[in-house]
């Protein structure tokens, strides 16, 4: 594509570099195809709930990262309570709505990244408004229903309202992307017309690729099974669950089996706590949160990768990130989800999955998993990277992204004539 085509997007995204999102992986990619990219963002907090090592009200609130410019709006840190995130997500919006009001920013598209909180977009909604330019959602979360079994909510006069704001949002939106298929009829039947909204999938970054089988320091090389999770520890992920099944395998099977849990969150203590109370310590590896980068040494350092998700409608339209990054590197998955999630391990045949919140059968299918040749462990592997390379390829997807941006500019421009 011509370069003097490409224009200046304006990306608004709660949670971004130094935090561990794929934005940053989106807009550097952006910055080599030729546009110039500005993100408005928080301090960064996440997951930890406290501004990170060298980030503060009064420092490093405009940064160049890979040629970006990134200015950070202030907002109070997540806290670890219900209180602290509330007015995480309410400062946000409110430093949003006064950055709108006085920045001299003159951007030709906005794109919102929209993972939990929704109301991130309300900054972004308002200056393409303002500036009469197309605006891009990319819904990773959905509204209201994920307030809804992430909090307990239930009040339909709160939820109602919450409601309303993301009906205001989609309606002020040119495009709606979603990163699952199922999503995609969830936002049709508020009301939003199908061809403003579309599937359009993530992608791992390019160091997710296979490595050869290694040895590292932080996985006991020995005849153990090793399991590896990656990733937020927390309520939504499911991983209550490991415990129970550990227990399970225990009981039915000689063979050792390993979960090295590598990341952290605000369910890690609590996950921890109940390894040692149930005695299952021999069984569990927590690993301090890594570089992204260093991923692929502990997928090529393990012989199965797991991801769970609560047992719910939400999460089983849900298509959690990691996948594609397991999927990448090329690792037998295992998994406990429904939906969307089973659906790729299935057609993918590169796993094996089980009914979320069923302990005991993710114990025999781990079991199953384990029993398993080296031979065929490397063909499941085998497929997972095939897959991958057929629908979640980078280029082929912002190249889709390319084609969106240069078409609705046009009928932007056109339509302000």
């Amino acid at each position: 594509m011509d370069n003097s085509l490409k224009k200046h997007i304006l990306v608004i995204a709660q949670y971004f570099y130094p935090e561990q999102f794929r934005i940053n992986d989106i807009c550097t990619e952006w910055v080599k195809r030729g546009y110039k990219v500005t993100v408005i963002t928080g301090i960064p907090n996440y997951p930890e709930g406290k501004y990170c090592e060298g980030y503060g009200l009064f420092k490093k609130r405009k940064e160049i990262y890979n040629g970006m410019e990134i200015i950070r709006i202030p907002l109070i840190p997540r806290g670890n309570n219900a209180i602290m995130l509330a007015l995480n997500y309410l400062s946000f919006v409110i430093s949003g709505f006064f950055w709108k009001a006085f920045t001299k920013i003159k951007a030709d598209h906005v794109f919102i990244f929209e993972v939990s909180p929704m109301t991130q977009a309300l900054p972004g909604v308002w200056y393409a408004k303002k500036r009469k330019i197309p605006c891009y959602l990319y819904v990773q979360d959905l509204w209201p229903e994920n307030v809804e079994i992430l909090t307990g909510i239930t009040n339909k006069k709160i939820i109602g309202a919450i409601g309303k704001m993301v009906d205001y949002i989609y309606a002020r939106c040119t495009r709606i992307l979603t990163t699952s298929e199922s999503f995609v009829k969830s936002i049709h039947d508020r009301g939003v017309p199908i061809d403003k909204v579309e599937h359009w999938p993530q992608y791992a970054e390019d160091f997710y690729i296979p490595l050869i089988e290694k040895s590292i320091p932080e996985i006991p090389n020995d005849d153990a099974f090793n399991i590896i999770f990656a990733g937020n520890i927390g309520t939504a992920q499911g991983l209550d669950i490991l415990p129970k099944a550990a227990e399970l395998i225990k009981e039915k099977s000689d063979k050792r089996i390993r979960f090295n849990i590598v990341g952290d969150g605000r369910y890690k203590n609590e996950l921890v706590s109940i390894v040692e109370s149930k005695g299952l310590n021999e069984m569990f590896n927590f690993i301090p949160k890594q570089p992204a980068t260093r991923i692929p040494e502990f997928m090529a350092a393990s012989d199965a990768a797991f991801l769970s998700l609560t047992d719910s409608p939400l999460f089983a339209m849900t298509i959690p990130a990691k996948l594609q990054s397991y999927m990448a590197c090329g690792i037998p998955n295992i998994a406990s989800a429904a939906g969307e999630t089973e659906k790729i391990i299935n057609e993918s045949n590169s796993g094996l999955c089980s009914k979320p919140g069923n302990a005991e059968e993710l114990a025999e299918k781990i079991i199953k998993l384990s029993s398993k040749t080296r031979d065929e462990l490397k063909q499941l592997g085998i497929n997972a990277r095939k897959y991958y390379d057929t629908h979640f390829d980078k280029q082929m997807l912002l190249d889709k992204m390319d084609r969106y941006f240069n078409i609705e500019y046009e009928v932007e421009e056109n339509s302000n004539v």
